[in-house]
């Protein structure tokens, strides 16, 4: 977009960010604690010389990483064509630049760009993708990382995955997530694998679980990982993690164990190639949870 030409300003500003969770008690603001948001909006309302509240694709609970997080909020077009100062550099890119100078170490923004007004990070969203990162090896433990999840067992990472297959798809996953009020806990799971990457990947020697769907129920990614740990140690059949899921209950031991948040990223957030979907996928999204209660605020909480 030509910001000088006279083009309308939809007032929109999209940021791509990366955040180290570990020393956060989670994205969203609360009054007294450090958080990721909390941390940003204090960054922005300096730059920008106005409050700014930002809406997040998927809220990151204490100590969960990301890598490809998203979100959107609101600025006056001067605020926004002042950004530059002096120089000749986009209001985007200035942004970028500004906000490294005043944000903690542990939060990197990536990009920052005007979008349609139609965008909303949250419901505009196609998928989100996580991966869950298990160091099961004493031999290749790296004691630099802080983004993996030390585990004193080796696992079976075949039978883990064969395992998780039984889940793709749209199911009911009350079993592995902790369940909000007046929130579904139906959601598509569109993958979940498991593996250990080879040769030279920054991920060799961990045991890594990819995991993509439509949106995410509070806990359900660090639910399903701590079921599969159990099967990959051989406590639980391949079989168990299915039986669980069709069990539809919190109850004892039909309630799948969690694991802990350390090992947790964001890696992406997938929206629509066409800008010009943006609004359309939005409307969809808030439909779908709207029409009935059981299908309200749906959420993408790990």
């Amino acid at each position: 977009m030509n910001y000088f030409s006279g083009e309308p300003f939809s007032g929109r500003i999209r940021l791509d960010l990366a955040y180290d969770g570990t020393g956060f008690h989670g994205w969203a603001r609360q009054p007294g604690l450090r958080t990721v948001q909390g941390e940003l909006e204090k960054a922005l309302g300096v730059l920008l010389r106005s409050e700014v509240s930002v809406t997040v694709a998927g809220r990151t609970d204490a100590g969960v990483h990301s890598r490809g997080q998203a979100c959107h909020f609101e600025v006056e077009r001067a605020a926004w064509l002042a950004l530059p100062g002096r120089s000749d550099r986009r209001p985007g890119e200035a942004l970028v630049s500004r906000l490294a100078a005043v944000l903690p170490d542990d939060i990197a923004v990536h990009a920052a760009r005007e979008v349609p007004e139609g965008f909303d990070a949250r419901f505009s969203a196609i998928s989100r993708t996580y991966r869950y990162r298990i160091s099961d090896r004493l031999d290749l433990r790296d004691p630099m990382r802080r983004d993996v999840l030390r585990h004193r067992r080796v696992l079976d990472v075949a039978r883990m995955h064969e395992a998780a297959q039984a889940l793709l798809g749209e199911h009911d996953f009350l079993s592995y997530s902790k369940p909000r009020e007046g929130a579904t806990t139906i959601r598509t799971l569109l993958r979940c694998d498991f593996e250990r990457p080879e040769g030279d990947r920054a991920d060799a020697g961990l045991v890594v679980a990819t995991v993509q769907a439509d949106a995410f129920c509070h806990h359900m990614v660090r639910s399903i990982v701590g079921e599969m740990m159990a099967v990959g140690e051989g406590r639980r059949p391949v079989s168990h993690p299915a039986e669980i899921l069709a069990a539809c209950s919190r109850e004892g031991a039909l309630a799948a164990p969690m694991a802990p948040p350390q090992g947790l990223t964001l890696e992406a957030v997938e929206y629509p190639a066409d800008e010009a979907d943006y609004a359309a996928q939005a409307v969809l999204t808030r439909r779908r949870r709207d029409e009935s209660p059981e299908l309200m605020s749906a959420t993408a909480i790990s």
